[in-house]
């Protein structure tokens, strides 16, 4: 396929979660499949597409400050298909908005519509009006892929979300849950480690409650124990895990695991029961404190991060000063913290209550200083270990530093003279700060090759 004399290229630019990076993944696999390569720059793209975030309004507004910026190009470029996709387009009235504000876009295409984008893309290069496509129904499965990365990848093991937390847009824009038949993963999976990958991460909304709409006997801790055998994979991660469905059974598959990685995302979100009530979490803080306190006293070493957030509406100086104490208790080694972002569409965003701004920014400030304090104090116990570390890439400032991240998803930073990329090897920590670690290049690890 030739355009201009040349093959036509694209350029993806991705916002929010790992979710929209494979599914950017994926748009690209399209386009290859369909004679396209990838641009080294915007500007010399025939395909533009924005994948977007809706989970917080900054997100939103990123998005709107790029379109506007956008213009210009389409103005200069009108032969460009310009595409919006993701979980911002997935929102009915913001994508009518969208629609009638920047008339410019060729598509607009929600989370559901990957399967079809071809389709799309055949429709837009022979209209003149911006295609709109937030239907659901597309094939998810055995869709084209081009991998990000030459071996780390996504796995997605299941796709929407039915918790309903009263501030997320999630489960609106990405549909009700559904699992991945497990037979199909574990063959994504085996494909993936006879490719020469060595790590994946399993992607979930809610890992932890995969399989309960499946017709088979399957659920997160078999999937996981059916997964770790698989030659050729040395870690397996997994993101993200609802504490309310984080069983015991998970905890032993864990621990038992060679290759499944010590490393717990468990996102708290509030240390009061009040708050965590009206978010709709289905566990209290003292529920979650047992649970903390079961996953680290049967997985030696573990690392636990968390997510939080501050000014949710109604939250009061002593719910804000609840979720200090439990930081302070739990002590996780690094937390995302997040403002309170209201949502269209959301219970939260109709509730009484809302905290004024200068409030919440100060609460973000109290918290982030407390966290980073703990995780130093965290790292700074690791000086002198030897950590295993799959080597990911070399810093963009010095090509001589080797960047990688351990068992426990610490980010590692490290001087090698031999080349290490891709494989996995030992470090001795040396230094520690609050998000990273320095360390000493010892041995490869040979039999993980």
């Amino acid at each position: 396929m030739e355009k201009f004399g040349r093959y036509p290229r694209y350029y993806i630019e991705t916002m929010g979660c790992q979710m929209n990076v494979y599914d950017s993944e994926v748009l690209a696999g399209h386009l290859e499949n369909l004679g396209y390569q990838e641009a080294r720059a915007l500007e010399d793209a025939d395909v533009y597409i924005l994948n977007t975030c809706a989970v917080r309004k900054k997100a939103e507004e990123k998005v709107y400050s790029r379109l506007g910026k956008l213009k210009s190009l389409k103005d200069r470029k009108k032969e460009m298909l310009m595409i919006l996709w993701g979980c911002l387009s997935q929102q009915e009235q913001a994508a009518q908005g969208i629609k009638r504000r920047f008339p410019f876009l060729d598509i607009i295409g929600g989370t559901h519509s990957l399967g079809r984008f071809p389709e799309l893309l055949e429709k837009a290069d022979s209209s003149k009006n911006t295609i709109l496509d937030l239907e659901e129904g597309a094939e998810r499965e055995n869709l084209p892929i081009k991998r990000g990365h030459p071996f780390k990848a996504w796995l997605p093991i299941s796709f929407g979300c039915n918790n309903f937390c009263t501030y997320c847009v999630v489960p609106f824009v990405r549909g009700p849950e559904q699992s991945r038949p497990s037979n199909i993963i574990l063959q994504e999976a085996e494909t993936l480690a006879r490719s020469g990958y060595k790590e994946i991460t399993l992607l979930g909304q809610n890992v932890n409650s995969y399989g309960k709409d499946l017709d088979e006997d399957i659920d997160f801790a078999k999937l996981l124990a059916r997964l770790d055998p698989i030659p050729g994979l040395a870690m397996i991660r997994f993101m993200t895990s609802h504490p309310r469905d984080f069983s015991q059974t998970l905890i032993s598959v864990i621990q038992r695991g060679e290759n499944i990685c010590e490393h717990i995302p468990l996102p708290l979100q509030a240390g009061s029961n009040r708050i965590l009530e009206k978010m709709n979490r289905g566990y209290t803080k003292e529920a979650y404190t047992e649970l903390v306190q079961a996953i680290r006293n049967e997985i030696p070493g573990v690392s636990i991060t968390t997510d939080l957030i501050v000014g949710f509406p109604g939250e009061s100086e002593k719910d804000f000063q609840d979720t200090l104490n439990l930081v302070n208790t739990l002590r996780f080694d690094a937390a995302f913290t997040f403002i309170y972002s209201t949502r269209k569409g959301t219970k939260a965003a109709a509730m009484e209550g809302q905290i004024d701004p200068e409030i919440k920014k100060k609460r973000i400030m109290i918290l982030n200083e407390r966290q980073n304090r703990i995780s130093l104090e965290t790292n700074q116990r690791l000086i002198d270990t030897r950590q295993t570390v799959l080597v990911e890439g070399t810093s963009k400032t010095d090509p001589q530093m080797f960047t990688g991240r351990t068992r426990t998803n610490k980010l590692v930073h490290f001087p090698a003279k031999k080349d290490v990329l891709g494989k996995i090897i030992e470090v001795k920590i040396m230094e520690a700060g609050a998000w990273s670690l320095k360390g000493a290049y010892t041995q490869t690890i040979s039999h993980c090759l």
